[in-house]
């Protein structure tokens, strides 16, 4: 996963013994005030409600520069708190939790070690009713000293009941630091089995490093797939990927999955923001990002929401526009990253940041539209990996100005991951390898 204050140097393995920071964060209507506030209304365009074809909103870089932190917004008690899901159950580092779009309310599993488990999405469920989905650890290389390699990100397709496809994320044992997003279809006739076999690579990505590999997947509502890069890692991104467009890292790229170009297994969508852009990769959808860990469009709203990792003060939380810089490693979060850029018109401001003092490795989630937690409709749930917290952060709708960060009562465990399941409620893994849910 990702190192705490960058490389320096402690990895996940190593900071076991120290909590997870988990929060949320609404949209229009739900609490008070908390956190650090910080205004990119001026900076995106708001989004019609989602259609076919239509991505997140495309960056403006006319408008005024953000202001950075403003106020402080102390955290809002709830009486909210982390509580265990599906108790009997134990994973191996469980990196994804999810669904497949195919009415079954199946839980998927994948661990980072590179196998996918699957069992009935009921809380009193048993070991020995998960089964294997798939399992790819012939292929995927993770080590505990290498932490941040590994099974990194599983999305299905929209249509997955008819063409049985999905995808997966993962480094790869045939080359060193290299990052493989492939296309997997299930056993024919059978959609409760992976087939191995019919891996078809979309993309091979050499890393310099073995940190700061992102590896988030998802499906927009465009129907294209998004996958998050991070800069290679090491520290201070010192081969400047997050401001270079000729390379794929420090990106989060746009790929169309159901087409296919001439010698690629995917097509470019023909409005990427760089498609034309001399030098540039055109797969790249929005860059300047350091790690992204979470990431995953609002279901109601088609924005996309991502958290990205900070090194030395600062981490934060973005929303995704088409053609956005988000500004690394020239400023980290809010603020000017050592010889780096003050605000700047042409680079997008998060909508929120917190500092170290509170948590030191942010895990991202998703907006929240489930009915068991009628109170968080509309939140982004996330969390610190190191501070074990748990909040909800509510943005005003119109301003995207945040207004409220509710702080769930948390179990200082370090949280790795959000999921959903096919009725969108929330859950979160732990490093342990136990799942949790939030509730009262």
């Amino acid at each position: 996963m990702r190192t705490v204050r960058s490389f320096r140097l402690r990895s996940r393995a190593s900071m076991l013994a120290l909590a997870g920071v988990a929060a949320v964060a609404c949209t229009a209507s739900m609490l008070p005030k908390l956190g650090w506030t910080v205004d990119v209304a001026a900076q995106e365009a708001k989004p019609a409600a989602p259609e076919a074809k239509q991505g997140a909103p495309e960056a403006k870089p006319g408008a005024p520069a953000a202001k950075p932190a403003l106020q402080p917004l102390p955290d809002t008690p709830t009486s909210l708190k982390q509580v265990r899901a599906f108790p009997n159950l134990r994973f191996r580092r469980p990196i994804v939790l999810t669904h497949a779009p195919d009415g079954s309310d199946r839980v998927f599993v994948a661990s980072q070690l590179g196998a996918i488990q699957v069992f009935p999405n009921d809380p009193d469920v048993k070991e020995t009713q998960v089964s294997t989905f798939i399992d790819l650890e012939d292929r995927v290389i993770y080590k505990d000293k290498e932490n941040e390699e590994g099974l990194l990100g599983l999305v299905f397709h929209p249509k997955f009941k008819e063409n049985g496809q999905f995808f997966v994320y993962y480094t790869t044992r045939s080359a060193p630091h290299t990052s493989v997003v492939s296309r997997f279809r299930t056993v024919p006739g059978d959609l409760t089995k992976g087939d191995p076999a019919s891996e078809e690579e979309l993309l091979r990505i050499p890393q310099p490093y073995w940190n700061h590999n992102g590896g988030g997947l998802a499906i927009g509502p465009d129907g294209y797939l998004y996958i998050a890069l991070g800069d290679g890692g090491f520290k201070d991104d010192p081969h400047g990927h997050g401001q270079n467009l000729e390379t794929l890292l420090g990106s989060i790229l746009r790929i169309d999955v159901n087409r296919k170009d001439a010698g690629k297994n995917y097509a470019i969508p023909a409005d990427n923001p760089f498609r034309e852009t001399p030098k540039a990769q055109p797969e790249i959808y929005a860059y300047g990002f350091r790690n992204v860990w979470g990431m995953a469009f609002d279901s109601a709203t088609g924005l996309l929401w991502a958290a990205d990792v900070g090194q030395d003060l600062w981490e934060e939380i973005d929303i995704v526009v088409k053609g956005g810089n988000y500004g690394w490693k020239l400023r980290e979060a809010t603020h000017k990253f050592k010889d780096g850029s003050d605000a700047r018109p042409d680079l997008v401001e998060p909508v929120w940041e917190y500092h170290h003092d509170i948590g030191k490795s942010i895990t991202g989630g998703f907006v929240y539209r489930g009915k068991n937690l009628p109170d968080l409709v509309g939140c982004y749930l996330y969390a610190d990996y190191v501070s074990g917290k748990v909040w909800a952060l509510k943005l005003d709708e119109k301003t995207r100005k945040p207004i409220a960060n509710y702080a769930i009562q948390d179990t200082k465990m370090p949280i790795i991951a959000f999921g959903a399941d096919s009725r969108g409620e929330a859950y979160l893994t732990d490093s342990f390898g136990q799942i949790w849910t939030i509730g009262k």
